[in-house]
């Protein structure tokens, strides 16, 4: 398995987040994204969870609620990942796909878009 602090990943994660375009963060709204170690036992090798209530579907009644999460997993990135620059390549890859969530899009479009 590949070597990477959970400081160092979680800068990569930043990294990604700063690639986003502007305009597109200034529309993300009560989202947060957090680091974990590990996912859920019962899916070890997910990379990335959207949790919440995505834009798209988001009426009168959405008020006073909790921030939507959106959680990237260090462990099984690192395992499946050969390099540093893999390590990159895939951890934008997964916070694209997680926000994109976020907005909507749904996994059959986001693998036609190479989101997988």
């Amino acid at each position: 398995m590949l070597e990477m602090t959970r400081e160092e990943f979680e800068e990569l994660v930043a990294e990604a987040l700063d690639r986003i375009p502007p305009e597109l963060m200034r529309l993300m709204d009560n989202v947060a994204v957090f680091v974990e170690d590990e996912p859920p036992a019962d899916d070890p090798e997910l990379l990335g969870l959207y949790e919440g209530t995505p834009l798209t579907e988001r009426g009168e009644w959405y008020a006073g609620v909790l921030p939507d999460r959106i959680t990237i997993y260090r462990g099984p990135t690192l395992r499946m990942c050969e390099s540093r620059e893999d390590v990159v390549a895939e951890t934008e890859i997964t916070v694209v796909h997680e926000i994109a969530h976020h907005f909507g899009i749904d996994d059959a479009r986001l693998h036609a878009l190479g989101y997988g």
